[in-house]
């Protein structure tokens, strides 16, 4: 006999058939014996537990005692003690007491460090649960001290097995676990602790950070008390952990790899010798499924870089930034260092990686130009290439790819075979003449192989010998192979149904991939038909999306021309992209924006190429819809210069008004196009324009569609001298219902109270907009939003409130991947804390430096230069902190606004340099340049420097020496 209280109670007889035990009494009475097996229970409390209103007679007790000892039979005795009942059963046999021993024995294992026996006991243990403990006595007083226990237990041991999981490296596993038990006991700092540990593995740093300042909180609020030391010691070792961002990794083999071992191996002893190595041979030789492998071989870090998808030769940079991990950009979007190839060249410079650009025959002239810069900037990177044709860059070793040996052939011919039909016994001679008809080239063996589905080997080879009109092929030229490959494909093709035609000719449409989703939108098809064309190879699923390798799309789309489609087919692509775009862009300002974030980047190339044919096509306003849909994605993720090059072209395509009915996104266009390399063209020739049709989008009762382009309007005109026009366009949407309007709009509003000399208005407009992001959980605004109120607490003097302001803020640009702005609120962190501790100020700085570096960041390395420069002043080397200023006021972009507060402080740096040499006449120059450089159209000067982050003794110095210019 065994029972079960851990949830409802239950009980088994040896044959593991369960056991009638009665009415809810019953039950009840059991589940109170069953608490302490073999302990007696006082006759009064089983009474208590087990009456339906108040406390039953002592006979209605001996009744249910009665029935109860029927139901048990022999297997087990009630006996009846003293004063009270107990009911003689060895503890293992009731659950409860199971899963108390084994849940002890997973905790030792774990502390004597067997994570892995730990885990199978500690798992074990709570398969033991089928529900809340003692579900059955959950009205009984008695029973709920002993519930709360055994729950108790239960939610340590669910740490105790997380905690094992963690030490065994399954932390992307426990992640949704983590996130449940989380959100159902948030106080609860074990588990924020597990939790921040398994987003720190599974590379969330930042979201990890985040935690911790939410913990934090409640924590304060609700109890009144600080966190442990336990998770205050996690927190700062995640704190000084070095993340790095996550390099595009090579697409994941679906199939063994067969026969070129030694071939992997000579690249990569090619690649030990040389640091440009191409590959070369004709579509389906199986270059990519090469390179990937080499890929597998390498000890170092990788970047694969699909370029496939990329027709337009400047989005190169681009789309190596964003295999990188990279953005084009900082958080604050109109900032310098718009140049994506010199931010390329400095993210790499001094890197050691394996750089594998893979399908680049359509770029050639680009990607060798790009290559050779790149190797010439960074001696520890190499360049591994794929492409029909040579690059003819200096240095470049080429590796002809050739077809399959005979035997690799007949091998993976089998291989695939079998994949489709189980138990396939090849006759090796069949399949030798059929991989000698496909010249043993890679893709048409799985083509062909893929067909053994529904026709018998002899038929294959029959059909291939009459399509291809050959028996048996000698040495064949690389068009011959690929005349070869193409009449492979068309048979391949003309064996499908007319659905499967129709589905396989629309997918050419997609650049990168689809969603099921998206490819049923677009190809008009259903879920069997997208299956059926996998199976014949004709599609690959993988990562939840569909794709078309560009041998097979190639042919595809020259049927969709051939069937009079294509422009039909780019249309409905366009939209499907578009009405993704519009569905994601109001998630993108909530909570839930990364998991948006990252759906659109999925959809990064297709959105590109929507957008190109909308403009190439004459459809302006689906054009400009698209690309105003998809700017906040741009702007938060830090991709928006990959759309200037489109909102361009559109621009000169629709003159100086906008398209009819979407002047809003008109706007969008403008300031899309205004952060690519002619922006500021664009900008002067249709600023005018813009702004007339931003303000008639917002300046009415119904709210605009697209509500981040009033932050990004603001950005824009805050340095041209019509920055209040703007700031008054998007302040006055305070009174807006949609809450991160209104966030913005207080956002927006401090700025204005601190150009016009009212910086006491600032600070609580600013603290408006914080609780407002955050009662969204948005990371960008919130980011923006802290930086600033950090601004004026240090200001202030309020150096604890800036450093926890700046540190929040710096979580949220890590989940960000702002690794750009991380450079800059590192900086400012140090800034607070250089006075009082100079070590941790210096290592802040170290930090931000090696962010700058990673994000190929001018202006971000700039600012550390400066701070360097003022932890050179405080050890007494004025003539190192010169040339520390003298760097950074270099490389600081004059139009940058948030560079502004580093290029005063390099200025009033150079100044008390000056002054340390006894040049007093040099010192009050840079002062009085610092003072003229701060300078804020209604701010008081004093003001403006505080906010500006100069400590407030040269706050003194530098506007004393401007007031006796003026005098003087």
């Amino acid at each position: 006999m065994r029972f079960g209280i851990l949830g409802g109670t239950l009980m088994w007889g040896d044959d593991g058939a369960e056991v009638s035990l009665g009415g809810p009494a019953r039950r009840a009475l059991l589940t109170l014996l069953l608490v302490r097996p073999g302990e007696v229970v006082p006759a009064d409390r089983l009474a208590d537990g087990t009456g339906p209103q108040g406390t039953p007679s002592p006979h209605a007790l001996q009744s249910q005692i009665s029935r109860l000892r029927s139901a048990l039979g022999e297997a087990a005795a009630i006996e009846r003690t003293g004063a009270g009942y107990r009911l003689v059963v060895p503890a293992d046999d009731v659950d409860a007491g199971r899963f108390e021993r084994l849940a002890e024995q997973g905790r030792t294992a774990l502390r004597e460090g067997e994570a892995e026996r730990a885990a199978s006991l500690l798992g074990a243990a709570l398969e033991l649960w089928r529900g809340p403990a003692l579900a059955d006595a959950a009205d009984s007083e008695p029973a709920r001290a002993a519930a709360a226990r055994l729950e108790e237990l239960r939610l340590s041991a669910h740490e105790d097995r997380i905690e094992a999981a963690l030490r065994l490296g399954e932390h992307r596993a426990v992640v949704p676990e983590l996130r449940e038990l989380h959100d159902r006991h948030p106080l609860r700092e074990r588990l924020a602790g597990l939790l921040m540990r398994a987003l720190f593995a599974d590379g969330g740093q930042a979201e990890a950070l985040v935690l911790f300042e939410e913990t934090r909180r409640h924590l304060a609020d609700e109890l009144g008390a600080d966190p442990s030391a336990e998770l205050v010691g996690l927190h700062h070792e995640l704190l000084s952990a070095d993340p790095s961002p996550s390099l595009a990794a090579p697409p994941a083999p679906l199939t063994a790899f067969v026969g070129r071992a030694g071939e992997v191996a000579a690249i990569a002893e090619l690649l030990g010798e040389a640091r440009l190595v191409k590959l070369s041979g004709p579509g389906g030789v199986g270059k990519t499924r090469l390179a990937v492998e080499v890929c597998a071989t390498e000890t170092g870090q990788v970047c694969f870089v699909e370029l496939g998808a990329v027709r337009d030769g400047a989005l190169v940079p681009p789309a190596l930034l964003r295999a990188l991990g990279l953005r084009e950009r900082g958080l604050h979007v109109a900032a310098g260092d718009r140049d994506p190839l010199e931010r390329l060249v400095a993210a790499l410079s001094g890197r050691a990686l394996l750089l594998v650009l893979d399908n680049c025959e359509h770029l050639v002239e680009e990607v060798a130009a790009l290559a050779a810069r790149l190797l010439a900037a960074s001696p520890r990177l190499k360049v591994l290439a794929t492409s029909r044709e040579a690059l003819g860059v200096i240095g470049e070793h080429l590796h002809p790819v050739r077809p399959l040996d005979d035997g690799a052939a007949v091998e993976l011919f089998t291989a695939r075979a079998r994949a489709v039909r189980r138990g396939f016994v090849p006759d090796p001679q069949a399949v030798r003449r059929v991989c000698l008809a496909l010249d043993n080239l890679p893709l048409a063996i799985e083509l062909a192989a893929a067909r053994l589905r529904t026709v018998s080997l002899d038929e294959l080879a029959a059909r291939l010998t009459d399509r291809l009109a050959v028996a048996a092929r000698g040495t064949r030229t690389v068009d011959e192979r690929h005349r070869t490959l193409r009449s492979v494909i068309a048979w391949s093709w003309d064996l499908l149904s007319e659905p499967e035609m129709r589905a396989a000719r629309r997918f050419a449409v997609f650049a990168e991939g689809a969603s099921v989703e998206s490819a049923l939108r677009v190809c008009d098809t259903d879920e069997e038909t997208l299956e059926s064309l996998a199976d014949k190879s004709l599609l690959e699923w993988a990562g939840g999306r569909y794709r078309m390798l560009a041998t097979i799309r190639a042919y595809a789309a020259e049927r969709l021309d051939a069937a009079g489609e294509t422009a039909a087919v780019r249309r409905a692509h366009a939209r499907t992209l578009l009405k993704l775009a519009r569905d994601a862009e109001p998630w993108l300002r909530r909570h839930e924006q990364l998991r948006w974030l990252a759906v659109l980047a999925a959809e990064h190339s297709d959105l590109l190429a929507a957008v190109q044919w909308a403009v190439a096509a004459g459809e302006a306003g689906t054009a400009a819809e698209l690309l105003a849909s998809a700017s906040t994605y741009g702007w938060i993720r830090g991709v928006s210069g990959a759309l200037a090059p489109p909102a361009v072209a559109l621009l000169d395509t629709v003159g100086d008004a906008p398209p009819a009915g979407h002047g809003e996104a008109y706007a969008i266009c403008v300031l899309l196009a205004a952060s690519g390399p002619a922006g500021r063209e664009v900008w002067r020739r249709h600023r005018i324009a813009a702004e007339r049709a931003l303000a008639a989008a917002w300046s009415g009762p119904e709210a605009g569609r697209y509500p981040a382009a009033l932050l990004l309007w603001m950005m824009h005109n805050a340095g041209d001298g019509d920055g209040p026009a703007a700031l008054a366009l998007v302040s006055a949407q305070c009174d807006r219902p949609e809450p991160w309007v209104r966030a913005v709009a207080h956002y927006v509003r401090a700025f204005g109270f601190l150009g016009n000399g009212q910086g006491e208005k600032a600070d609580p407009a600013l603290r408006t907009a914080v609780a407002g992001f955050r009662a969204l959980g948005e990371r960008w605004g919130a980011a923006l939003a802290l930086d600033a109120l950090a601004g004026l607490a240090a200001a202030r003097g309020a150096r604890e409130e800036a450093l926890a302001l700046t540190q929040e803020a710096l979580a949220l640009a890590e989940q960000l991947g702002a690794w750009e702005d991380c450079a800059d609120l590192l900086v400012n962190r140090g800034d607070h804390r250089i006075d009082a501790d100079p070590a941790a100020a210096r290592a802040d700085y170290a930090q931000a430096a090696e962010f700058a570096r990673r994000a190929g960041s001018a202006s971000a390395t700039a600012a550390t230069r400066r701070a360097c420069g003022d932890l050179a002043l405080l050890a007494g080397d004025p003539a190192a902190a010169e040339e520390l200023y003298a760097q950074a006021l270099a490389r600081l972009d004059p139009h940058w606004i948030k560079g502004l507060g580093h290029r005063v402080r390099a200025l009033a740096g150079l100044g008390r340099a000056a002054e340390s040499r006894g040049d007093r006449a040099a010192a009050r120059a840079h002062y009085q340049q610092a003072a003229r450089s701060a300078a804020v159209p209604g701010a008081t000067l004093p003001d403006a420097l505080r906010f500006l982050g100069l400590p407030e003794a040269l706050v003194e110095v530098v506007g004393g020496e401007e007031m006796r210019r003026d005098s003087g």
